[in-house]
């Protein structure tokens, strides 16, 4: 229940009571990172759910279940997809774009990072059809933080210190094993064998992001890993929107 809770902590500002938890209990939390995705996506989809029967314009709905997620998460990850923006649009050396990742201020490109991830959100959710918006809330959460895990196990850690550090050090083989299996639970109720084809699509995406971003930095830093849930978020979203294509027709 500890490393639950201490990826619930990690992952939202949803607020949760733990008294001392270690470094291995915190580093195994990141099995449950699926299972934190699965509880955010249950919350969007009840906000979705009210929000119809009150019957609130479909855009309204969007843009509020957008900021929602947002506001359920604290921003963090908005907060590392604009430090790499900045970071990596400089063109600078590895020691650079790292030194640039940790200034506070944010530069022109990582505005533009959060307001086009914001508008691409709205405007996918939005082309989603009712009846596969649940669907499209549930993958979205889920598999965006399933990639987080991904990432820290397939790449090295490119810093000497900072946040992700303690999960990076403590990943394995069985944790990225449970972790995928929760997560391919999660996939194949939600939407069976078509969840298992978009899931595949994803960790191609988070594999791709990562090796980019390892051939920039030689490694992944807590900033990149909130840059790739944000990109994942949309890859599934605009995964969906082709899959209903071709479903509808």
């Amino acid at each position: 229940m500890k490393s639950f809770l201490s990826a619930l902590q990690f992952l939202t500002i949803i607020p949760v009571r733990i008294n001392h938890i270690n470094d291995k209990k915190i580093a195994q939390s990141m099995r449950y990172f699926p299972l934190v995705g699965l509880l955010l996506g249950l919350i969007l989809v009840g906000i979705n759910y009210l929000l119809c029967t009150l019957n609130f314009p479909c855009l309204s709905i969007d843009i509020i279940l957008v900021v929602s997620i947002i506001f359920l998460t604290g921003g963090m990850h908005l907060d590392g997809l604009s430090d790499t923006a900045d970071a990596f649009f400089s063109r600078k050396s590895k020691e650079e774009l790292l030194e640039i990742m940790r200034d506070s201020h944010v530069g022109v490109m990582g505005i533009l990072s959060i307001a086009s991830i914001i508008l691409l959100k709205i405007a996918l959710l939005y082309s989603i059809e009712p009846s596969l918006k649940w669907i499209a809330l549930l993958l979205m959460c889920i598999l965006s933080r399933w990639s987080l895990v991904f990432a820290m196990y397939l790449f090295p850690y490119a810093r000497q210190e900072g946040k992700a550090k303690v999960f990076m050090q403590g990943i394995n083989l069985k944790i990225f094993i449970l972790a995928s299996l929760i997560t391919l639970a999660c996939v194949i109720s939600a939407w069976k064998i078509k969840g298992v084809f978009i899931w595949g699509i994803i960790a191609l995406s988070a594999y791709i992001i990562g090796k980019y971003v390892n051939h920039k930095i030689h490694g992944i830093t807590g900033d990149t890993l909130g840059a790739t849930n944000e990109l994942i978020e949309v890859i599934t979203l605009f995964s969906i929107c082709i899959l209903q294509g071709v479903i509808y027709g």
